[in-house]
Protein backbone atom coordinates (compact mmCIF):
# COMPACT_ATOMS: atom_id res chain seq x y z
CA UNK A 1 0.00 0.00 0.00
CA UNK A 2 1.51 3.10 -1.21
CA UNK A 3 2.17 5.78 1.00
CA UNK A 4 -0.17 8.48 -0.06
CA UNK A 5 -2.98 6.05 0.70
CA UNK A 6 -2.13 4.76 4.23
CA UNK A 7 -4.71 7.66 5.76
CA UNK A 8 -7.35 6.52 3.70
CA UNK A 9 -9.85 3.53 5.05
CA UNK A 10 -11.66 1.71 2.23
CA UNK A 11 -15.16 0.53 2.76
CA UNK A 12 -15.81 -3.06 1.68
CA UNK A 13 -19.45 -3.58 2.13
CA UNK A 14 -21.00 -6.67 2.37
CA UNK A 15 -24.79 -6.60 2.87
CA UNK A 16 -24.94 -8.63 -0.21
CA UNK A 17 -23.11 -11.64 1.15
CA UNK A 18 -22.60 -11.86 4.90
CA UNK A 19 -25.00 -9.56 5.22
CA UNK A 20 -27.66 -11.80 3.68
CA UNK A 21 -26.78 -14.90 5.74
CA UNK A 22 -28.90 -13.36 8.62
CA UNK A 23 -32.04 -15.68 8.29
CA UNK A 24 -34.73 -14.29 7.15
CA UNK A 25 -32.56 -11.82 5.36
CA UNK A 26 -32.40 -13.20 1.34
CA UNK A 27 -33.38 -10.71 -1.29
CA UNK A 28 -34.49 -11.29 -4.93
CA UNK A 29 -31.87 -9.82 -7.62
CA UNK A 30 -34.08 -7.05 -8.33
CA UNK A 31 -33.72 -6.14 -4.20
CA UNK A 32 -30.11 -6.89 -4.75
CA UNK A 33 -29.53 -4.72 -7.45
CA UNK A 34 -31.14 -2.03 -5.70
CA UNK A 35 -29.49 -1.85 -2.54
CA UNK A 36 -26.00 -2.43 -4.95
CA UNK A 37 -27.05 0.97 -6.44
CA UNK A 38 -27.06 2.27 -2.88
CA UNK A 39 -24.58 1.66 -2.30
CA UNK A 40 -22.17 3.38 -4.73
CA UNK A 41 -24.44 6.28 -4.04
CA UNK A 42 -23.18 5.51 -1.12
CA UNK A 43 -19.51 5.61 -2.58
CA UNK A 44 -18.54 2.55 -0.72
CA UNK A 45 -15.25 1.46 -2.18
CA UNK A 46 -16.05 -2.42 -2.75
CA UNK A 47 -19.02 -4.28 -3.20
CA UNK A 48 -18.75 -7.94 -2.15
CA UNK A 49 -22.21 -8.57 -4.13
CA UNK A 50 -22.11 -12.50 -3.23
CA UNK A 51 -20.91 -15.91 -3.40
CA UNK A 52 -21.47 -16.98 -6.94
CA UNK A 53 -20.42 -20.59 -6.41
CA UNK A 54 -23.45 -21.00 -3.46
CA UNK A 55 -26.48 -21.15 -6.18
CA UNK A 56 -27.35 -20.67 -9.41
CA UNK A 57 -29.21 -17.41 -8.19
CA UNK A 58 -26.62 -15.97 -6.45
CA UNK A 59 -24.56 -16.08 -9.34
CA UNK A 60 -27.06 -14.00 -11.87
CA UNK A 61 -27.03 -11.40 -8.99
CA UNK A 62 -23.67 -11.23 -8.54
CA UNK A 63 -22.94 -11.26 -12.79
CA UNK A 64 -25.98 -8.51 -12.92
CA UNK A 65 -24.56 -5.92 -9.97
CA UNK A 66 -21.01 -6.66 -12.10
CA UNK A 67 -22.32 -5.66 -15.24
CA UNK A 68 -24.80 -2.77 -14.03
CA UNK A 69 -23.15 -0.87 -11.00
CA UNK A 70 -20.02 1.63 -12.02
CA UNK A 71 -17.64 2.89 -9.54
CA UNK A 72 -17.07 0.29 -6.76
CA UNK A 73 -14.83 -2.99 -6.91
CA UNK A 74 -17.08 -5.54 -7.70
CA UNK A 75 -16.08 -8.60 -5.68
CA UNK A 76 -17.53 -12.61 -5.25
CA UNK A 77 -16.61 -14.87 -2.46
CA UNK A 78 -14.98 -18.12 -3.06
CA UNK A 79 -13.70 -20.72 -1.38
CA UNK A 80 -10.12 -22.22 -2.22
CA UNK A 81 -11.46 -24.28 -4.63
CA UNK A 82 -10.60 -24.06 -8.27
CA UNK A 83 -14.26 -24.64 -9.19
CA UNK A 84 -15.34 -21.81 -6.48
CA UNK A 85 -12.78 -19.33 -8.32
CA UNK A 86 -13.18 -20.03 -11.45
CA UNK A 87 -17.04 -19.42 -10.79
CA UNK A 88 -16.37 -16.33 -8.94
CA UNK A 89 -14.07 -14.84 -12.16
CA UNK A 90 -17.30 -16.00 -14.51
CA UNK A 91 -19.56 -13.97 -12.80
CA UNK A 92 -17.46 -10.45 -11.70
CA UNK A 93 -15.59 -10.31 -14.72
CA UNK A 94 -18.06 -8.46 -16.57
CA UNK A 95 -16.65 -5.74 -13.63
CA UNK A 96 -14.89 -2.63 -14.55
CA UNK A 97 -12.71 -3.23 -11.26
CA UNK A 98 -13.43 -6.99 -10.47
CA UNK A 99 -11.90 -8.58 -7.44
CA UNK A 100 -12.05 -12.39 -6.37
CA UNK A 101 -12.06 -12.84 -2.57
CA UNK A 102 -10.53 -16.27 -1.76
CA UNK A 103 -10.77 -17.79 1.94
CA UNK A 104 -9.84 -20.87 3.83
CA UNK A 105 -9.62 -21.36 7.65
CA UNK A 106 -6.72 -21.29 9.60
CA UNK A 107 -7.15 -21.77 13.61
CA UNK A 108 -6.41 -25.22 15.02
CA UNK A 109 -10.21 -25.75 16.21
CA UNK A 110 -11.26 -25.80 12.17
CA UNK A 111 -8.06 -27.27 10.64
CA UNK A 112 -9.06 -30.15 13.42
CA UNK A 113 -12.88 -30.20 13.54
CA UNK A 114 -13.86 -28.77 10.16
CA UNK A 115 -10.57 -29.18 7.49
CA UNK A 116 -9.57 -31.78 8.69
CA UNK A 117 -6.02 -30.82 7.33
CA UNK A 118 -2.69 -30.04 8.57
CA UNK A 119 -0.57 -26.76 8.64
CA UNK A 120 1.33 -27.11 5.69
CA UNK A 121 -2.19 -28.24 3.41
CA UNK A 122 -3.63 -25.17 4.27
CA UNK A 123 -1.00 -23.01 3.31
CA UNK A 124 -0.50 -24.73 -0.06
CA UNK A 125 -4.13 -24.68 -0.59
CA UNK A 126 -4.17 -21.50 -0.09
CA UNK A 127 -0.84 -20.58 -2.50
CA UNK A 128 -2.30 -22.74 -4.56
CA UNK A 129 -6.05 -20.57 -4.89
CA UNK A 130 -4.43 -17.44 -5.13
CA UNK A 131 -2.17 -17.77 -7.62
CA UNK A 132 -5.00 -19.29 -9.64
CA UNK A 133 -7.11 -16.45 -9.06
CA UNK A 134 -4.12 -13.77 -9.81
CA UNK A 135 -4.18 -15.42 -12.80
CA UNK A 136 -7.69 -14.62 -13.84
CA UNK A 137 -7.90 -11.31 -12.07
CA UNK A 138 -5.54 -9.13 -11.08
CA UNK A 139 -7.68 -7.88 -7.91
CA UNK A 140 -7.74 -10.59 -5.40
CA UNK A 141 -7.83 -10.75 -1.87
CA UNK A 142 -7.23 -13.34 0.66
CA UNK A 143 -9.17 -14.28 4.06
CA UNK A 144 -7.47 -16.63 6.52
CA UNK A 145 -10.92 -17.68 8.60
CA UNK A 146 -11.09 -17.58 12.07
CA UNK A 147 -8.06 -15.67 12.23
CA UNK A 148 -8.20 -13.81 15.44
CA UNK A 149 -7.98 -17.83 17.11
CA UNK A 150 -5.39 -18.53 15.10
CA UNK A 151 -1.55 -19.27 16.80
CA UNK A 152 0.01 -15.95 15.18
CA UNK A 153 2.95 -17.21 14.41
CA UNK A 154 1.14 -19.69 12.22
CA UNK A 155 -0.65 -17.09 10.45
CA UNK A 156 1.90 -15.16 9.92
CA UNK A 157 3.47 -18.17 7.42
CA UNK A 158 -0.07 -18.01 5.96
CA UNK A 159 -0.07 -13.84 5.09
CA UNK A 160 3.66 -14.32 4.15
CA UNK A 161 2.89 -16.90 1.18
CA UNK A 162 -0.10 -15.83 -0.23
CA UNK A 163 1.45 -12.13 -0.41
CA UNK A 164 4.55 -13.91 -2.35
CA UNK A 165 1.30 -15.70 -4.42
CA UNK A 166 -0.08 -12.32 -5.30
CA UNK A 167 -2.96 -11.23 -3.36
CA UNK A 168 -3.14 -7.99 -3.20
CA UNK A 169 -5.71 -7.52 0.05
CA UNK A 170 -5.07 -9.55 3.29
CA UNK A 171 -8.09 -9.93 5.17
CA UNK A 172 -7.74 -10.69 8.73
CA UNK A 173 -11.48 -11.49 10.78
CA UNK A 174 -12.75 -11.95 13.94
CA UNK A 175 -15.15 -15.10 11.89
CA UNK A 176 -16.91 -15.37 15.55
CA UNK A 177 -16.72 -12.37 17.06
CA UNK A 178 -14.28 -14.03 20.10
CA UNK A 179 -11.42 -11.18 20.36
CA UNK A 180 -11.21 -8.05 22.30
CA UNK A 181 -9.75 -4.73 20.92
CA UNK A 182 -6.67 -4.59 22.49
CA UNK A 183 -5.65 -8.44 21.47
CA UNK A 184 -6.65 -7.33 18.25
CA UNK A 185 -4.80 -4.37 17.98
CA UNK A 186 -1.87 -7.12 19.00
CA UNK A 187 -2.44 -9.40 16.26
CA UNK A 188 -2.46 -6.58 13.48
CA UNK A 189 0.80 -5.39 14.87
CA UNK A 190 2.54 -9.03 15.32
CA UNK A 191 1.73 -9.29 11.24
CA UNK A 192 3.37 -6.04 10.18
CA UNK A 193 5.93 -6.65 12.14
CA UNK A 194 6.65 -10.41 11.09
CA UNK A 195 5.36 -10.44 7.73
CA UNK A 196 7.85 -9.70 4.86
CA UNK A 197 6.17 -7.76 2.52
CA UNK A 198 3.46 -6.50 4.31
CA UNK A 199 3.72 -3.05 3.18
CA UNK A 200 2.71 -4.02 -0.34
CA UNK A 201 -0.55 -5.03 0.45
CA UNK A 202 -3.77 -3.68 1.86
CA UNK A 203 -4.83 -4.43 5.54
CA UNK A 204 -8.51 -5.77 6.23
CA UNK A 205 -10.69 -6.41 8.99
CA UNK A 206 -13.93 -8.02 9.09
CA UNK A 207 -15.30 -8.35 12.63
CA UNK A 208 -18.66 -10.01 14.05
CA UNK A 209 -20.63 -9.44 16.93
CA UNK A 210 -21.21 -11.95 19.01
CA UNK A 211 -19.61 -10.16 21.68
CA UNK A 212 -21.12 -6.72 21.06
CA UNK A 213 -17.14 -5.20 19.92
CA UNK A 214 -17.51 -5.52 16.32
CA UNK A 215 -17.24 -1.62 15.81
CA UNK A 216 -14.76 -1.52 18.68
CA UNK A 217 -12.53 -4.47 17.09
CA UNK A 218 -12.45 -3.34 14.20
CA UNK A 219 -11.08 0.60 15.29
CA UNK A 220 -8.80 -1.02 17.26
CA UNK A 221 -7.50 -2.87 13.60
CA UNK A 222 -7.54 0.80 12.12
CA UNK A 223 -5.14 1.91 14.71
CA UNK A 224 -3.06 -0.86 14.02
CA UNK A 225 -3.05 -0.33 10.50
CA UNK A 226 -5.49 -1.88 8.80
CA UNK A 227 -6.97 0.19 5.73
CA UNK A 228 -10.05 -1.88 4.35
CA UNK A 229 -13.39 -2.12 6.96
CA UNK A 230 -15.69 -5.13 5.80
CA UNK A 231 -19.17 -4.00 7.30
CA UNK A 232 -22.95 -3.78 6.41
CA UNK A 233 -26.14 -1.33 6.74
CA UNK A 234 -27.29 -2.11 9.93
CA UNK A 235 -24.36 -4.21 10.94
CA UNK A 236 -26.40 -6.90 9.79
CA UNK A 237 -25.22 -10.80 9.14
CA UNK A 238 -25.43 -13.94 10.74
CA UNK A 239 -25.89 -14.58 14.47
CA UNK A 240 -25.33 -11.27 16.08
CA UNK A 241 -24.00 -9.55 12.51
CA UNK A 242 -21.08 -7.76 11.55
CA UNK A 243 -19.45 -4.51 12.15
CA UNK A 244 -21.66 -1.50 11.52
CA UNK A 245 -21.01 0.39 8.01
CA UNK A 246 -22.68 3.69 9.25
CA UNK A 247 -21.18 3.23 12.86
CA UNK A 248 -17.60 2.22 11.79
CA UNK A 249 -18.00 5.41 9.78
CA UNK A 250 -19.36 8.12 11.48
CA UNK A 251 -16.72 6.96 14.27
CA UNK A 252 -14.22 7.38 11.72
CA UNK A 253 -15.50 10.80 10.67
CA UNK A 254 -16.61 12.06 14.07
CA UNK A 255 -13.08 11.50 15.59
CA UNK A 256 -10.75 12.15 12.72
CA UNK A 257 -8.26 13.86 14.95
CA UNK A 258 -8.07 10.85 17.01
CA UNK A 259 -7.48 7.91 13.88
CA UNK A 260 -6.22 10.46 11.53
CA UNK A 261 -7.71 8.30 8.52
CA UNK A 262 -10.42 9.35 6.75
CA UNK A 263 -12.97 7.60 4.30
CA UNK A 264 -14.79 8.35 0.79
CA UNK A 265 -18.48 7.85 2.08
CA UNK A 266 -21.07 10.21 1.41
CA UNK A 267 -22.09 10.51 5.06
CA UNK A 268 -25.30 12.02 4.17
CA UNK A 269 -26.54 8.93 2.53
CA UNK A 270 -26.61 6.64 5.86
CA UNK A 271 -29.48 7.11 6.98
CA UNK A 272 -31.65 6.90 3.30
CA UNK A 273 -29.24 3.14 2.66
CA UNK A 274 -30.03 2.15 6.01
CA UNK A 275 -34.56 2.76 5.09
CA UNK A 276 -33.80 0.79 2.36
CA UNK A 277 -31.80 -1.87 3.53
CA UNK A 278 -34.27 -2.07 6.77
CA UNK A 279 -37.27 -2.07 4.16
CA UNK A 280 -35.30 -5.02 1.60
CA UNK A 281 -34.39 -7.11 4.54
CA UNK A 282 -37.85 -6.79 6.85
CA UNK A 283 -35.64 -6.10 9.77
CA UNK A 284 -36.24 -3.17 11.62
CA UNK A 285 -33.64 -0.77 13.00
CA UNK A 286 -33.22 -0.45 16.83
CA UNK A 287 -34.50 2.99 18.16
CA UNK A 288 -31.38 3.01 20.28
CA UNK A 289 -29.60 2.17 17.21
CA UNK A 290 -26.43 4.74 16.38
CA UNK A 291 -26.24 6.69 14.20
CA UNK A 292 -29.33 5.92 12.07
CA UNK A 293 -31.77 4.71 15.02
CA UNK A 294 -34.98 7.31 15.55
CA UNK A 295 -33.52 8.09 18.94
CA UNK A 296 -29.86 9.11 17.93
CA UNK A 297 -30.54 12.72 17.75
CA UNK A 298 -33.79 12.62 20.16
CA UNK A 299 -33.56 14.69 23.09
CA UNK A 300 -35.89 13.97 25.81
CA UNK A 301 -33.91 14.70 29.48
CA UNK A 302 -35.18 18.67 30.28
CA UNK A 303 -31.28 19.63 30.99
CA UNK A 304 -30.59 18.02 27.57
CA UNK A 305 -33.13 19.95 26.06
CA UNK A 306 -31.82 22.82 27.58
CA UNK A 307 -28.33 21.99 26.69
CA UNK A 308 -29.33 21.58 22.88
CA UNK A 309 -31.36 24.97 22.68
CA UNK A 310 -27.94 26.90 24.06
CA UNK A 311 -26.04 25.43 21.70
CA UNK A 312 -26.35 21.84 19.85
CA UNK A 313 -22.78 20.68 20.49
CA UNK A 314 -23.76 20.20 24.11
CA UNK A 315 -25.24 16.96 23.50
CA UNK A 316 -24.65 16.24 20.12
CA UNK A 317 -21.78 15.24 18.45
CA UNK A 318 -22.88 14.65 14.98
CA UNK A 319 -25.70 16.53 12.99
CA UNK A 320 -28.55 14.68 11.59
CA UNK A 321 -28.32 16.15 8.61
CA UNK A 322 -24.46 15.10 8.22
CA UNK A 323 -25.88 11.48 8.37
CA UNK A 324 -29.36 12.29 6.08
CA UNK A 325 -31.52 12.80 8.81
CA UNK A 326 -34.03 15.59 7.67
CA UNK A 327 -35.36 17.74 11.26
CA UNK A 328 -38.24 19.31 9.42
CA UNK A 329 -41.75 19.16 10.78
CA UNK A 330 -44.70 18.73 8.46
CA UNK A 331 -44.16 18.82 5.16
CA UNK A 332 -46.05 19.26 2.02
CA UNK A 333 -49.88 18.12 1.69
CA UNK A 334 -53.08 17.22 -0.45
CA UNK A 335 -52.70 20.04 -2.44
CA UNK A 336 -48.82 19.19 -2.92
CA UNK A 337 -47.53 18.99 -6.80
CA UNK A 338 -45.45 16.41 -8.26
CA UNK A 339 -42.56 18.92 -8.68
CA UNK A 340 -42.49 19.67 -4.71
CA UNK A 341 -42.84 15.91 -3.95
CA UNK A 342 -39.72 15.32 -5.94
CA UNK A 343 -37.88 17.95 -4.21
CA UNK A 344 -38.79 16.66 -1.21
CA UNK A 345 -37.97 12.90 -2.24
CA UNK A 346 -34.74 14.26 -3.11
CA UNK A 347 -34.05 16.21 0.06
CA UNK A 348 -34.51 13.43 1.48
CA UNK A 349 -31.72 11.25 0.06
CA UNK A 350 -34.13 9.12 -2.34
CA UNK A 351 -33.14 9.09 -5.97
CA UNK A 352 -35.75 7.77 -7.57
CA UNK A 353 -37.05 6.88 -11.45
CA UNK A 354 -39.80 7.95 -13.22
CA UNK A 355 -41.72 4.77 -12.47
CA UNK A 356 -41.21 4.63 -8.89
CA UNK A 357 -41.69 8.51 -8.06
CA UNK A 358 -44.80 7.88 -10.02
CA UNK A 359 -46.25 5.22 -8.03
CA UNK A 360 -45.05 7.10 -4.88
CA UNK A 361 -46.81 9.93 -5.74
CA UNK A 362 -49.98 8.13 -6.48
CA UNK A 363 -49.78 7.02 -3.31
CA UNK A 364 -48.71 10.06 -1.40
CA UNK A 365 -51.94 12.05 -3.16
CA UNK A 366 -54.03 8.83 -1.43
CA UNK A 367 -52.46 9.35 2.44
CA UNK A 368 -52.45 12.87 1.90
CA UNK A 369 -56.44 12.79 1.76
CA UNK A 370 -56.70 10.52 5.09
CA UNK A 371 -54.26 12.06 7.00
CA UNK A 372 -54.49 15.88 8.59
CA UNK A 373 -50.57 16.15 8.94
CA UNK A 374 -48.24 14.43 6.68
CA UNK A 375 -44.56 14.01 7.91
CA UNK A 376 -40.92 13.33 6.61
CA UNK A 377 -41.45 9.54 7.79
CA UNK A 378 -44.62 9.50 5.54
CA UNK A 379 -43.06 9.78 2.64
CA UNK A 380 -39.83 7.30 3.95
CA UNK A 381 -42.70 4.71 4.73
CA UNK A 382 -44.40 5.80 0.96
CA UNK A 383 -41.04 4.93 -0.92
CA UNK A 384 -39.62 1.95 1.59
CA UNK A 385 -43.48 -0.10 0.94
CA UNK A 386 -42.51 0.22 -2.92
CA UNK A 387 -39.01 -1.07 -2.67
CA UNK A 388 -40.31 -5.10 -2.32
CA UNK A 389 -39.03 -6.83 -5.85
CA UNK A 390 -42.40 -6.01 -7.97
CA UNK A 391 -46.11 -6.17 -6.69
CA UNK A 392 -47.14 -9.73 -7.91
CA UNK A 393 -48.37 -11.97 -9.51
CA UNK A 394 -51.58 -11.53 -6.38
CA UNK A 395 -52.29 -8.27 -5.40
CA UNK A 396 -55.12 -7.45 -2.94
CA UNK A 397 -57.92 -5.27 -4.52
CA UNK A 398 -60.60 -5.44 -1.72
CA UNK A 399 -60.52 -6.50 2.07
CA UNK A 400 -63.47 -6.25 4.25
CA UNK A 401 -63.43 -7.56 7.82
CA UNK A 402 -66.44 -8.03 10.68
CA UNK A 403 -65.24 -7.58 14.34
CA UNK A 404 -66.23 -6.59 17.94
CA UNK A 405 -66.56 -8.06 21.16
CA UNK A 406 -68.15 -11.09 21.40
CA UNK A 407 -68.38 -11.84 18.09
CA UNK A 408 -66.32 -14.01 15.32
CA UNK A 409 -63.98 -12.07 13.80
CA UNK A 410 -64.76 -12.58 9.47
CA UNK A 411 -62.54 -11.15 6.68
CA UNK A 412 -62.97 -11.37 2.83
CA UNK A 413 -60.42 -10.40 0.19
CA UNK A 414 -60.81 -9.96 -3.63
CA UNK A 415 -57.43 -10.67 -5.38
CA UNK A 416 -56.25 -10.24 -8.66
CA UNK A 417 -53.70 -12.69 -10.21
CA UNK A 418 -51.16 -11.30 -12.78
CA UNK A 419 -52.73 -13.66 -14.75
CA UNK A 420 -56.04 -11.99 -14.96
CA UNK A 421 -57.77 -14.22 -12.51
CA UNK A 422 -59.89 -12.26 -9.74
CA UNK A 423 -60.97 -15.00 -6.76
CA UNK A 424 -62.67 -13.74 -3.82
CA UNK A 425 -62.35 -15.71 -0.56
CA UNK A 426 -63.57 -15.36 2.99
CA UNK A 427 -62.34 -16.87 6.49
CA UNK A 428 -62.88 -16.54 10.21
CA UNK A 429 -60.48 -16.25 12.58
CA UNK A 430 -59.66 -15.32 16.62
CA UNK A 431 -59.05 -11.56 15.74
CA UNK A 432 -59.09 -9.02 12.65
CA UNK A 433 -55.46 -9.84 11.58
CA UNK A 434 -56.05 -13.77 11.95
CA UNK A 435 -59.06 -13.50 9.51
CA UNK A 436 -57.07 -11.27 7.13
CA UNK A 437 -54.21 -13.40 6.89
CA UNK A 438 -56.55 -17.02 6.45
CA UNK A 439 -58.28 -15.36 3.71
CA UNK A 440 -55.16 -14.58 1.90
CA UNK A 441 -53.71 -17.67 2.54
CA UNK A 442 -57.42 -19.37 1.21
CA UNK A 443 -57.51 -16.84 -1.79
CA UNK A 444 -54.05 -17.58 -3.04
CA UNK A 445 -52.82 -21.13 -1.96
CA UNK A 446 -49.99 -20.26 -0.16
CA UNK A 447 -49.86 -21.30 3.55
CA UNK A 448 -47.59 -19.86 6.26
CA UNK A 449 -46.71 -20.49 9.58
CA UNK A 450 -46.68 -17.11 11.58
CA UNK A 451 -43.26 -16.33 13.41
CA UNK A 452 -43.52 -12.98 14.70
CA UNK A 453 -45.81 -10.20 14.29
CA UNK A 454 -44.33 -6.42 14.94
CA UNK A 455 -46.32 -2.57 14.61
CA UNK A 456 -44.64 0.30 15.33
CA UNK A 457 -45.95 4.08 14.26
CA UNK A 458 -44.48 5.68 11.63
CA UNK A 459 -45.03 9.07 12.93
CA UNK A 460 -47.44 10.87 15.90
CA UNK A 461 -50.81 11.38 15.76
CA UNK A 462 -54.32 9.55 16.11
CA UNK A 463 -54.02 8.94 11.75
CA UNK A 464 -50.19 7.98 12.14
CA UNK A 465 -49.03 5.26 9.46
CA UNK A 466 -48.90 1.71 11.20
CA UNK A 467 -45.46 -0.32 9.56
CA UNK A 468 -46.37 -3.70 10.10
CA UNK A 469 -43.25 -6.39 10.05
CA UNK A 470 -44.38 -9.82 9.92
CA UNK A 471 -41.81 -13.05 9.88
CA UNK A 472 -43.28 -16.19 8.74
CA UNK A 473 -41.76 -20.00 7.93
CA UNK A 474 -42.46 -21.74 4.59
CA UNK A 475 -41.22 -24.73 3.65
CA UNK A 476 -37.92 -24.17 6.25
CA UNK A 477 -37.46 -21.24 5.20
CA UNK A 478 -37.30 -17.78 7.27
CA UNK A 479 -38.88 -14.88 5.44
CA UNK A 480 -40.03 -11.32 6.15
CA UNK A 481 -42.44 -8.84 4.38
CA UNK A 482 -43.59 -5.68 4.89
CA UNK A 483 -46.81 -3.43 4.79
CA UNK A 484 -47.45 0.61 6.02
CA UNK A 485 -51.21 2.05 6.25
CA UNK A 486 -53.07 4.12 8.18
CA UNK A 487 -55.22 1.10 8.99
CA UNK A 488 -53.33 -1.74 10.54
CA UNK A 489 -54.88 -4.50 9.84
CA UNK A 490 -55.00 -3.45 5.79
CA UNK A 491 -50.64 -2.89 6.94
CA UNK A 492 -50.77 -6.80 8.41
CA UNK A 493 -52.59 -8.20 5.35
CA UNK A 494 -49.99 -6.24 3.12
CA UNK A 495 -46.90 -7.26 4.98
CA UNK A 496 -48.66 -11.42 4.93
CA UNK A 497 -49.02 -10.39 0.87
CA UNK A 498 -45.91 -9.38 0.25
CA UNK A 499 -44.33 -12.86 1.89
CA UNK A 500 -46.98 -14.77 -0.34
CA UNK A 501 -45.55 -12.76 -3.31
CA UNK A 502 -42.21 -13.71 -2.22
CA UNK A 503 -43.15 -17.24 -1.98
CA UNK A 504 -45.00 -17.55 -5.11
CA UNK A 505 -42.24 -15.83 -7.06
CA UNK A 506 -39.70 -18.75 -5.43
CA UNK A 507 -41.61 -21.33 -6.40
CA UNK A 508 -42.08 -20.07 -9.90
CA UNK A 509 -38.53 -19.83 -10.46
CA UNK A 510 -37.05 -22.68 -8.53
CA UNK A 511 -33.54 -23.18 -11.41
CA UNK A 512 -32.69 -19.44 -10.01
CA UNK A 513 -33.00 -19.75 -6.26
CA UNK A 514 -31.57 -23.67 -5.94
CA UNK A 515 -30.72 -23.97 -2.26
CA UNK A 516 -27.73 -23.12 -1.04
CA UNK A 517 -24.96 -25.95 -0.82
CA UNK A 518 -25.14 -27.40 2.45
CA UNK A 519 -23.32 -26.06 5.30
CA UNK A 520 -21.90 -22.87 6.54
CA UNK A 521 -19.36 -22.59 3.62
CA UNK A 522 -19.47 -18.82 3.13
CA UNK A 523 -18.85 -17.47 6.61
CA UNK A 524 -15.31 -15.38 7.09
Amino acid sequence: MNEAASNRVMIFDTTLRDGEQAPGCSMTQREKLRVAAALRDLKVDVIEAGFAAASPGDFDSVQAIAAEIEGPVVCSLARCHPGDIERAWSAVQGARRPRIHVFIATSEIHRTYKLQMAKEEIIRRAVESVKLARSLCADVEFSAEDASRTEPGYLADVVAAVIEAGASTINVPDTLGYTVPDEYFSLFRHLKEHVAGIDRVTLSVHCHNDLGMAVANSLAAVSAGARQVECTINGIGERAGNCSLEEIVMALKTRSGHFQVETGIDTRRLYPTSRLVSSITGMHVPRNKAVVGENAFAHESGIHQDGMLKHASTYEIMRPEDVGISRSNLVLGKHSGRHAFRERVQQLGFNLGEEELNRAFAEFKKLADRKKEMFDADIEAIIMSGDSDGTGPWQLEELHITAGTGTIAAGAVRMKHADGRIVNEAAVGDGPVEAAFKALERATGVVLELQNFELRSVTTGEDAQGEVTVTVDHGGRSYRGLGVSTDIVQAGALAYLDVINRVCRRAGAPERDAARPAGRIASV
